[in-house]
């Protein structure tokens, strides 16, 4: 696995990077966000929160508009207030300073066992195609520039089209076990979703339950 750290603190860093390296993993380390901004992504981004050009929250939103790459914040802050900003625009995880690199690797472990992959990619979607070896999905023939939380949204309403998956499944899969966050996070990405997708009709919320994914009418025939 190649990993991007983006941290500006020599201290935390190098002995990070021993650390990974002992795992298996091949770090690229930068100590700017502008840097991290312009270096190859990889497999994984670990980003601080606290960089000395851009804050890491700023940083994060600009990674998760350009692709689906997991990203980890790094942070020293107390403020319950950054931490769910940043997993509400994309960030997968955090982890407090400090922290041991066991604890760092398990959480990157899970992580990927929380991908979902559509069961049913050929199934009855209409137009809609998902390619999970691509991670993309398309609509029509076009594809759809998707977050990662979008894109995992999506993929887990489609492996069962028609059926109502909870709300609190969905947190669970796309988020993290034992989600803490606002319950609005699920909604912003909803609404997200639907405009991309250029109907409303396609996921269909079940006032106090959850979401489904219905092809529209328009587009069933």
């Amino acid at each position: 696995m190649e990993v991007l750290l983006v941290e500006d603190d020599e201290s935390i860093a190098e002995p990070l990077m021993d650390g990974l390296a002992r795992y298996g993993m091949v770090t690229r380390h930068v100590a700017t966000g502008a840097a991290a901004l312009s270096a190859p992504v990889g497999d994984f981004v670990l980003l601080d929160l606290g960089l000395p050009d851009i804050d890491g929250i700023d940083v994060c939103r600009r990674l998760r508009a350009e692709g689906d790459v997991p990203i980890i914040m790094l942070t020293a802050r107390g403020d319950e207030a950054d931490r769910v900003l940043g997993l509400e625009i994309g960030a997968d995880d955090y982890v407090a300073k400090p922290f041991s690199t066991r604890e760092l690797v398990a959480r990157m472990r899970a992580i990927g066992r929380r991908v979902v992959t559509p069961a049913n990619p050929g199934g009855p979607l209409g137009p809609l195609r998902i390619d999970p070896r691509l991670r993309e999905a398309t609509l029509r023939g076009t594809p759809l520039r998707l977050t990662a939380k979008e894109y995992q949204l999506l993929v887990l309403l489609a492996q069962d089209p028609g059926a109502v998956v909870d709300r609190r499944r969905i947190l669970e899969r796309v988020w993290e076990p034992n989600f803490f966050g606002s319950g609005k996070t699920l909604d912003f990405h909803v609404a997200t979703l639907r405009r991309k997708l250029g109907d409303p009709r396609w996921i269909e919320n079940r006032r106090g339950v959850g979401f489904r994914l219905s092809v529209p009418p328009a587009d069933a025939a």
